[in-house]
């Protein structure tokens, strides 16, 4: 049967399942809205206030629920709005498709109006993208494009459509199966750039059993074990065999920024971040072990620091589905290439029932250690508001469900060190790109796709005015996000850096009051509050989750001190041991 380029997008967004797009509208793809019209009882479209945002909630989408986000922008300048959300799910492995219009393919490569080359520009930050010019290529690229996005390592992709191909005709039906290709062509595509950089003998994506039993033996020979693990454990649903791996060895589990909820935050074994803001206990056991296993992490250089003082005790053994990440950042002694759920089931059955190990309460004294504690006698004021007690409240009040979303800054390191993550995709934040205005399109994605549980974003002052135009979608679509701005009136993790390493020169780190969120809240149709104690913040929160219960957003402004830092912190290029605490 003969569908428009319009209806064959439309129909095979739905055959991959998709219910949610999130995205702004524009001349190049009229014909697209048009259809989504049409088709409104089966996809729900979110219309954000700017294009970045589109890609930040489709982000958040995918990252709470381990579906492929959908996005979606016009030509020109909404196609490049994108690409800073596009970036920040390539540096977190986030399924993401963007959809982008463009000019009719007569006009492309000639200036037209809002026309933008945005296959050129997004190569660096996607896995893989297309132009389609033929409107009997696009469902072949759509099946192409979800099943690369969450396939292998997971990412982002994007798909360019000029205008004429999504009025042109074309056969159309149905898929059985909705997508196939040559194994060989798709891995191609997989490996994408970051394959370029290694070694011909990593580049394939299986692991053998030779792998798992050199594995295994090294593990039987360790005395002081570590596991750190990041975010490719929650990507591939591994979190319990982790979680098995670190009982069967009786060995701590480290986490990075990516991989917080991989293991309990409260499981006996779990020490939590790692890192130039880890705990005491996951820098010093990570600088004694004799046996690193690196499961789903990259070695970040927030995480390693000074690389040649980076575990300098142990032998590395890194998992990994990528084999692009293998020796990149860290040497290692072996390594074992595959969806972590397969290798570490193989691992776990090349085991004993149980290892012994010599860290004979070692890192349960160093788990003593906790940052940024507070009493009523250490705060600034006796009443005075603490980031830990803001987040340990908020958790308490929202309940065991609650996904916390965060921007990026002091705010974000607090709520990875004190938020309660108990489950995998309950803590969602921008690590690899570090992105300022994630949070709130980003929190919105999270809540439209788990509309049961409960969301808070934690952000700051300095965030929140980079994406307080999305508060507009909260209100227009009905979505009931709670928002806890922490506002000490700067910018604070830089101003930190400053107040450490620049002598307290603040250049251009003080933000002044400008502006009254709680008048800003009003003209969103958002009801705010201003808590600047423990007292208030209590009674803020209880005030805030009323709103929530009728199915409206709310606002807590938080009042905290400018000079509250976040700590540990290890000054950049010092071996993570060596931390200010």
């Amino acid at each position: 049967m003969q569908y428009t380029g319009a209806q064959i997008l439309v129909e095979s967004l739905i055959e991959q399942g998709v219910d949610t797009i999130f995205g702004y509208p524009g001349g190049a793809v009229l014909n697209l809205y048009d259809e989504l019209y049409k088709h409104s009882d089966k996809i729900r479209h979110i219309l954000v206030s700017h294009e970045q945002h589109a890609a930040h909630a489709a982000d958040g989408y995918a990252r709470s629920t381990g579906k492929t986000g959908v996005c979606l922008a016009t030509s020109g300048p909404g196609a490049t709005n994108l690409i800073t959300g596009i970036a920040t799910a390539y540096m977190d492995s986030t399924p993401l498709v963007a959809i982008t219009g463009n000019v009719p393919t007569g006009i492309l490569g000639k200036d037209s109006f809002q026309e933008v080359d945005i296959t050129g520009i997004s190569m660096p930050v996607v896995k893989h993208n297309w132009i389609v010019k033929k409107v009997e290529d696009l469902a072949e690229v759509i099946r192409e494009a979800f099943e690369l996005a969450a396939s292998g390592r997971q990412g982002p992709v994007l798909i360019d459509i000029p205008k004429d191909v999504t009025a042109l005709t074309a056969e159309w039906s149905p898929s059985v199966n909705a997508f196939k290709k040559k194994k060989s062509e798709l891995k191609d595509k997989t490996l994408s750039a970051r394959a370029k950089r290694l070694d011909e003998r990593t580049t394939r994506v299986s692991f053998t059993i030779e792998e798992i039993e050199e594995a295994a033996e090294m593990i039987r020979e360790a005395k002081l074990p570590l596991l750190y693990a990041g975010g490719g454990v929650i990507s591939s649903g591994a979190e319990e065999e982790l979680i098995a791996l670190a009982e069967r060895l009786n060995a701590p589990v480290a986490l990075s920024l990516m991989g917080i909820g991989a293991i309990p935050k409260d499981h006996r074994l779990c020490t939590g971040l790692i890192g130039m803001h880890g705990t005491v206990a996951s820098n010093k056991a990570t600088q004694k072990t004799d046996l690193l296993l690196a499961i789903g992490a990259r070695f970040s250089d927030r995480v390693t620091s000074k690389p040649d003082m980076f575990a300098k005790t142990a032998k590395v053994i890194h998992f990994d589905i990528d084999p692009a990440e293998i020796n990149k950042n860290i040497e290692t002694h072996a390594w074992v290439i595959g969806n972590l759920k397969d290798t570490l089931g193989s691992l776990l059955s090349k085991l004993p029932a149980r290892l012994e190990t010599e860290w004979d309460g070692e890192i349960d004294k160093w788990k003593t250690h906790l940052p940024q504690t507070y009493t009523h006698e250490v705060t600034f004021a006796k009443n005075a508001l603490h980031p830990r007690f803001i987040i340990e409240e908020t958790a308490k009040a929202l309940g065991p469900e609650t996904i916390a979303v965060t921007d990026v800054g002091q705010h974000q390191m607090w709520a990875a060190q004190f938020f309660p993550a108990e489950k995998p995709r309950t803590f969602i934040s921008s690590g690899g790109l570090g992105t300022m205005g994630f949070g709130l399109g980003a929190a919105c994605g999270a809540k439209v796709a788990n509309p049961q549980k409960p969301v808070a974003l934690f952000t700051g002052d300095g965030s929140i005015r980079m994406n307080c135009a999305e508060m507009a979608t909260l209100t227009n679509n009905k979505i009931p996000l709670l928002i806890i701005i922490f506002n000490n009136g700067v910018l604070g993790m830089v101003r930190q850096w400053q107040s450490f390493f620049y002598e307290s020169r603040y250049s251009q780190t003080t933000l002044g009051a400008a502006p009254d969120f709680l008048k800003l809240c009003e003209a969103y149709g958002i009801t705010g509050f201003r808590a600047g104690d423990r007292e208030s913040f209590k009674k803020a929160l209880h005030s805030a989750a009323e709103e929530l219960s009728a199915g409206r957003a709310a606002l807590i402004e938080a009042d905290i001190d400018r000079d509250e830092n976040v700590l540990p912190m290890v000054p950049s290029g010092k071996p993570i041991d060596e931390q200010i605490l």
